[in-house]
């Protein structure tokens, strides 16, 4: 199969001064991409910025290795923030032609124990974060020849320990990541999300929601650079698919689909046809239908 490349085209990668986004980052400018690489620098909750520029020290990366990247440090939960962070990059590269929101928070913690402030700064870091980039980013994006947006949610937004303010924060993404899909379609921009597993310091946050052995696994097998490759693929223009979502963790790739299953139907329902039928509502089989954004029809020539 030819080699996919980026050349000439402008990815912005949040998130990016560390861990998956940093391997975005790396990867995408190795295959040609002018890359924004963003990192406020900020600890692994929300609750401060670190020392240090991170994102400054992956542009060196990827300027010693002959790539292209400009560092850019601001807050994308902030509207202000993500409008500059497209701003710039456009003055710097004359467009844009994907974006990879990637940049997130994790604390663990028990459900009746997570205050308001922190249920806020999940959904400001995740949800409004992933909302302010592509809201200023999406002209840009309908002005390339192919746009594509990559969300970042988690299989936590299915259910993990200690984890409701985070979970729930991921969810919103994806329903974000649907909606968007629908509105792209005219335009061209495709929108899908990941949900990837690596032992980074985010999952070494996390671990009090995880086995001891299941942390060591993501430090040793579930690497960055393994995730890097599906996040790069759904930003390409040969990746046609929106509305997706897909997991990738350790070099493994598979869909997670929205099914509806064949079901019940019985136009004189009663609680004890409900009751009665249950085994049928909640069968999966082969009559089980995904869920899809379908995309136009392109007329025959």
């Amino acid at each position: 199969m030819q080699e996919l490349a980026f050349n000439g085209r402008t990815v912005v990668v949040t998130g990016a001064g560390r861990g998956i986004g940093r391997a975005y980052a790396l990867l995408l400018a190795s295959r040609g991409a002018q890359v924004a690489v963003v990192d406020l620098g900020a600890k692994t909750d929300g609750s401060g910025v670190e020392s240090g520029d991170p994102a400054a020290e992956v542009v060196k990366e990827i300027v010693d290795a002959g790539g292209t990247a400009i560092a850019l440090r601001a807050d994308v939960a902030t509207e202000d923030g993500a409008r500059s962070i497209v701003e710039e990059t456009v003055d710097a590269f004359g467009g844009l032609d994907a974006l990879i929101n990637n940049a997130g928070i994790v604390r663990t913690a028990p459900f009746a124990e997570v205050s308001r402030e922190e249920y806020q700064r999940h959904l400001d870091v995740h949800y409004f974060g992933s909302l302010w980039m592509c809201k200023a980013a999406w002209p840009h994006l309908g002005r390339s020849a192919a746009g594509r947006i990559v969300n970042t949610v988690s299989g936590a937004m299915l259910g993990n320990p200690l984890m409701t303010h985070y979970g729930s924060s991921k969810g919103a993404v994806f329903g974000l990541t649907r909606n968007l899909a629908l509105d792209g379609l005219e335009a061209g921009i495709r929108v899908n999300a990941i949900a990837p597993g690596a032992g980074t310091r985010m999952a070494q946050a996390s671990a009090d929601s995880l086995s001891p052995e299941i942390m060591e696994f993501m430090r040793t097998a579930l690497l960055p650079e393994l995730v890097a490759p599906v996040g790069a693929f759904l930003a390409h223009p040969s990746c046609t698919v929106t509305g997706e979502v897909f997991n990738a963790a350790g070099g493994m790739v598979n869909r997670m689909a929205v099914v509806n299953t064949a079901g019940l139907h019985d136009p004189e329902l009663t609680i004890e046809k409900v009751a009665a039928g249950w085994d049928q509502v909640m069968a999966v089989d082969e009559r089980a239908q995904p869920q899809v954004v379908a995309l136009p029809e392109i007329p025959a020539s």
